[in-house]
């Protein structure tokens, strides 16, 4: 029998997962234009490392049910996104681990994502693996990257844009200078 070859951007999901067949590799972090989208402006994606992925197809066969396509999808990136408190780049490890279950139609994975923990998804005739690698890796990204510890501190300025003194006086310490008065 004759060994098909996989292309990860056009991979037949149902030959994969019939032979059992895995495809590794890497990209460069910047062939990911939307993930090369959210990096901070200093540290753009063509100065990351490049991202590791991995695919694995299977297919299961349950007991007195029909038998399901089955992809084990695992990838891992460094990404510098922008620090929402001091604005500055902020290094991020991003890694995905995720089984997704392969359905003959969108009703029938809406369906069943509505019951399922797993992910459930309609089989295409041609998936694009990068661009569901993508997809999870933009998933996966923090919704409000910042550092532990900001490497400069903060600025704070005011409605004109002048910095305000870090130190300002408490607005109810004459009131509580008054209380002691009257007490």
């Amino acid at each position: 029998m004759k060994s098909r070859a996989f292309v990860p951007e056009k991979l037949d999901l149902a030959a994969f997962a019939h032979d059992g067949a895995s495809l590794e590799g890497e990209w460069p972090a910047a062939a990911l234009e939307r993930l090369a989208d959210a990096a901070a402006p200093e540290a753009p994606a063509t100065g990351w490392p490049p991202l590791g992925w991995s695919l694995h197809g299977e297919v299961r066969r349950p007991k007195a049910a029909a038998a399901q396509t089955w992809l084990h999808l695992t990838a891992s990136a460094q990404v510098a996104l922008t620090c929402q408190r001091c604005l500055k780049p902020v290094p991020e490890a991003i890694a995905i681990d995720r089984w997704i279950r392969f359905v003959d139609t969108e009703a029938e994975a809406a369906a069943l994502d509505v019951d399922s923990d797993d992910d459930v998804l309609a089989l295409p005739r041609h998936l694009d693996a990068r661009e569901l690698i993508e997809d999870e890796l933009l998933l996966a990204l923090p919704l409000v990257p910042r550092h532990e510890h900001c490497p400069e501190p903060l600025a704070v300025a005011d409605e004109e844009g002048e910095p305000v003194p870090e130190e300002r006086p408490n607005p109810f310490a004459a009131l509580a200078a008054l209380k002691r008065k009257d007490g």
